[in-house]
């Protein structure tokens, strides 16, 4: 786990600073304090940023070949490259490190750009080929490493962060046509980033860069499947998923360092604990985290796990007064506006288990891949709601709606809740998945906005243009796997735990698993209204307490209503909001009903103060 950064200057003649690039590494230290490593050859710059995990003693980069005609930079792990390492010395190949790093380097001597597909893990590398004057960049299949590459003055310039950017002395602007993307989804979706100029590589792709051209190809996608044939034996799913589960937990505990696990007490790190316990043959290290707020935390679960198990337990309580720091944090590290609140506790964790250990195992994946959020539930009550006759559907709303001032207190609330529901039914799925992305109308929304930006819909629709399925269901696992596990989901995990040099792992994104369970039937995955992540309970019967298995699905929710109620954050709210193309009558309007209780506009509020900061900071 580590942080690249790279030039590639289109004039041959123009040679690569040296002090430059050293600027590009220093700014991502935090990705790699063990140590640094640059590459220079004329036009062509390579600089690397180590966090040792793997080899500690012979894995230092940029990394060579036997004649030094290739040249590697590498942010990530290659979880089977011992395998891989055995396939290739049975072809003939010679190791001179136990690194996966040179694993990477002589599966390109021997496959090409088709090594990727050899690969099971998590990266982002650049490689440089002087026989052929070729860059290969390259990042993993579920999008875990970033990458941000831009042709700037005539120079390609890559990096893990966007800082590395800055780092090179370029000026850059904000791209603010995202705004509206931004504030409907609190982060700034793949291959767009708020900066002009400035892409992220997508997922499954990578950069071929040869004399002036820069072209983006795609390695990898999700299985190509017809949803009307999709598996639909619950035990023989099970079965293969236990199978790569345990095969993926296996893999990524191989380390040469202390490791532990993320453990919040829910039914996915609590399955990861229970597997890496039956694996290693010492207590595993695991880490919790609570808050004072009772309905928001969780500790009492992951106790239970941490006894079953007998883990080496560790626990820490966020307090309100570490809002400001996580503010200034997360405006530092995630380099643009990104305002999932769950990044708050995500690096108080990262840097309360960095004191303890390098890596941890998490459940990050899990909800996208095993249709675990409560969203799935209603997407299949949705689809069965569409077969109903058109004029019961259009009618039951409105009837539920003249009914509602009839009651009064919890019922009432209750009615016109059932009525928002059955009104998002009745729309098409893409306007239901914007609809869900905030508490506020879509309409409501855009009165945020003063002028003219990129449309939520233009986006959803291109995101899901190729998107195979009719089925509601299966379309939103589609976009959870396309859209915001890489940009949201990934990004939070990534940027937090590297703040604090720690590296984390995800089994459940091992892409076999992936792959499995995308061709498996709603059926099996939720087989009533009551169940998500069947397949992983079936899994962990008997494994886990009952407890655990059987509780209602609840996210890593942080309690920003209650935070912005706070006399001492007022001030965090004290913003002209219009100097930033924002509604600023409207805006008050909103943080004067999340202060009364009227209604929850935390998350949205959050989404403003973070772009605001960001602006101001900018």
């Amino acid at each position: 786990m580590c942080g690249i950064a790279g030039l590639y200057h289109f004039d041959r003649q123009r040679s690569v600073d040296a002090a430059r690039l050293q600027n590009m590494s220093s700014v991502i230290h935090h990705r790699g304090p063990d140590g640094e490593g640059f590459y220079i050859n004329g036009n062509v710059g390579l600089a690397h940023r180590r966090l040792s995990i793997i080899d500690l003693a012979s894995g230092q980069q940029p990394m060579y070949n036997d004649d030094k005609e290739i040249a590697l930079v590498f942010n990530g792990e290659i979880y089977n490259y011992l395998e891989v390492q055995q396939e290739l010395i049975a072809l003939g190949h010679r190791f001179h490190t136990s690194s996966d790093t040179e694993v990477i380097i002589r599966g390109y001597e021997e496959w090409g750009t088709k090594c990727q597909e050899k690969f099971n893990g998590m990266w982002s590398f650049a490689l440089w080929d002087n026989r052929q004057q070729l860059l290969f960049i390259s990042r993993d299949r579920m999008g875990e490493k970033p990458l941000y590459y831009g042709v700037i003055n005539n120079t390609l310039v890559f990096g893990s962060e966007i800082k590395s950017f800055k780092g090179n002395g370029l000026s850059l602007q904000p791209d603010t046509d995202m705004l509206e993307l931004y504030l409907f989804l609190g982060y700034i979706p793949e291959p767009h980033t708020f900066y002009k100029n400035i892409k992220k590589l997508r997922a499954g792709h990578y950069l071929l860069v040869s004399g002036q051209n820069v072209q983006e190809l795609k390695y990898w996608d999700l299985p190509d499947i017809n949803e009307n044939h999709l598996l639909s034996n619950a035990g023989e799913v099970t079965e293969e998923f236990s199978h790569l589960f345990t095969s993926s937990v296996d893999l990524r505990m191989r380390s040469d360092v202390a490791f532990g696990a993320f453990l919040s007490g829910g039914l996915d790190s609590s399955s990861i604990v229970s597997v890496m316990s039956g694996i290693s043959k010492k207590p595993v290290e695991t880490f919790t985290i609570g808050f004072n707020e009772k309905k928001f935390d969780e500790r009492d679960k992951a106790r239970l796990v941490a006894d079953r198990f007998k883990t080496n337990h560790h626990e820490h309580v966020i307090e309100v007064d570490t809002l400001e720091d996580a503010l200034k944090k997360i405006l530092f590290h995630y380099d643009e506006p990104f305002a999932d609140p769950a990044a708050i506790p995500t690096g108080i964790i990262s840097k309360y288990a960095g004191q303890n250990v390098k890596m941890v195992l998490t459940g990050d994946g899990a909800d996208e891949v095993l249709a675990g959020y409560s969203s799935y539930q209603s997407e299949k009550m949705a689809g069965g709601y569409n077969s109903l006759p058109g004029v019961i559907r259009k009618s039951l709303p409105f009837l539920l709606q003249q009914f509602s001032p009839l009651f009064a207190g919890n019922l009432r609330y209750k009615i016109n809740q059932g009525v928002r529901v059955l009104n998002a039914y009745n729309m098409p799925f893409q306007n239901r998945l914007i609809s869900k992305s905030v508490k506020i109308a879509p309409s409501g929304m855009k009165a945020l906005l003063c002028d003219k930006h990129l449309p939520i819909e233009d986006f959803v629709q291109n995101a899901m243009k190729d998107c195979p399925f009719t089925d509601p269901f299966y379309q939103l696992m589609y976009y959870h796997l396309k859209v915001s596990l890489p940009g949201q989901m990934l990004v939070k995990v990534d940027r937090m735990s590297m703040a604090y040099s720690i590296e984390t792992r995800a089994p459940f994104l091992d892409h076999r698993i992936v792959e499995h369970m995308y061709k498996v039937d709603k059926k099996v995955k939720v087989p009533d209204m009551k169940s998500v992540k069947q397949v992983l309970k079936s899994a962990m019967k008997n494994k886990l307490p009952d407890e655990i298995i059987n509780r209602k699905k609840k996210g890593f929710d942080v309690p920003l209503r209650e935070w912005f109620k706070d006399d001492s954050l007022g001030k965090t709210l004290d913003v002209d909001f219009g100097q930033y193309g924002l509604n600023q009558q409207y805006i008050k309007t909103l943080i004067s009903e999340n202060n009364a209780g009227k209604a929850d506009h935390g998350t949205l509020i959050w989404r403003l103060l973070v772009y605001s900061n960001w602006m101001k900071q900018f």
